[in-house]
């Protein structure tokens, strides 16, 4: 296992990234991009434009330890991250109390956090250690999926439970999405099931003020048109659609829905799970579609031009368009979490986007940055 003073030292490093570019006290004066507390119609949104995710915590890939976990959330958190997102299915329970342990000094109003209903945890001893699914070692406990009104208030109880906290401020719906791998075709009953079950119950939830906002987490298109077509959904957690190099469906499809609805979307993922900062992977699958490592180098080369990073170029275009109301990168290690940070309080040249939009890279109606 690494040492911890070797994460205290990647924590030091990671810090240092804050000042890439700029003078070091512009940058960390400067504060991270923020939203209206409120939109139009008095639904949530978080305060703040970047979050961070909580899949790498967790071991998405690879195994991460407990000090490494803990210096990454510090990192963020020293960085100026307010709202950090987590799931049960994350390390099956592991990135809730990971980061519960994490926040259970912090003023309960200091910071934002959403996690998801839909898998129940059951104590399971013959998995511990084992790799489920994306997650590379995983503590005793094996899920089951339930999208009742019983299902998500249990859901949510035992979340709070995981993180020592009483209330929560965003729940997503998560994976009700033909991609998710162990229930494919079978989505669309659980989709009937959360209509007359989760959803309505997420609603009271809300007006009984156990949670501030509610959505669907996924990572397609199809259930999260199907819930404003069902429900009143305040903030759909969209991830992998709306990324520099994948945005044009989520473009005309998604955003209108969302911004006619009041509603907002957090795009996960805006890295398309690292992609777009040169890992070799694209998405949770693994599988790099043809032509994308073609246009990532295209890509890359303008930002290089204009005196920044693919990351950083990733990150503020997820961030544009008026209906995002936050971007949640994950971080693995922290560096990573504070490289993120970094690149959120850069500012970028409009030439940037101009010829961005010239080399037809980007999608002509996408908002850009201001």
């Amino acid at each position: 296992m690494t040492t911890r003073r070797t994460f205290l030292a990647g924590a030091a490093a990671g810090v240092g990234v804050l000042a890439a570019g700029q003078a070091a006290a512009q940058t960390l004066l400067r504060p991270l991009p923020a939203n209206p507390a409120q939109a139009a119609g008095g639904r949530y949104r978080p305060p703040a434009r970047l979050g961070m995710g909580g899949t790498q915590i967790s071991g998405n890939f690879v195994a991460v330890g407990d000090e490494q976990a803990q210096a990454t959330l510090q990192a963020a958190w020293d960085a100026g991250v307010r709202y950090f997102d987590t799931s049960p299915w994350y390390g099956l329970g592991l990135s809730e109390r990971r980061l519960g342990a994490f926040l259970h000094d912090k003023p309960r109003d200091s910071f934002v956090l959403s996690t998801k209903i839909g898998r129940l945890l059951k104590p399971d001893q013959s998995v511990a250690g084992t790799k489920v699914g994306n997650w590379a070692e995983v503590p005793p406990f094996r899920h089951v999926y339930d999208y009742s009104a019983e299902g998500a208030r249990r859901s949510i109880e035992d979340s709070l439970q995981r993180m020592g906290l009483a209330s929560i401020d965003i729940v997503f719906i998560h994976d009700l999405s033909p991609d998710n791998g162990d229930m494919k075709e079978r989505w669309t009953e659980y989709l009937e099931q959360a209509k007359t079950g989760a959803m309505p119950e997420l609603t009271r939830m809300k007006n009984e003020g156990l949670i501030k906002a509610w959505g669907l987490g996924v990572n397609t298109l199809e259930p999260a048109l199907a819930a404003f077509e069902a429900a009143d959904p305040d903030i759909i957690l969209s991830a992998t659609q709306y990324s520099l190099i994948k945005h044009e469906d989520a473009l005309k499809r998604l955003m209108p829905v969302a911004e006619k609805r009041g509603a907002s979307i957090v795009v996960g993922a805006p890295l398309n799970a690292g992609f777009l900062a040169g890992k070799p992977r694209y998405d949770y699958a693994g599988k790099i579609p043809e032509g994308a490592v073609e246009k990532r180098r295209r890509l890359s080369a303008i930002a290089e031009n204009h005196g920044t990073d693919l990351r950083t170029m990733a990150l503020h275009f997820a961030a544009a368009h008026p209906a995002v109301s936050a971007i949640i990168p994950g971080a693995r290690d922290a560096t990573q979490a504070a490289q993120n940070a970094a690149s959120m309080r850069q500012t970028l040249p409009p030439a940037l986007w101009e010829e961005l939009r010239e080399a037809k890279l980007i999608a002509t109606e996408a908002p850009l940055p201001s």
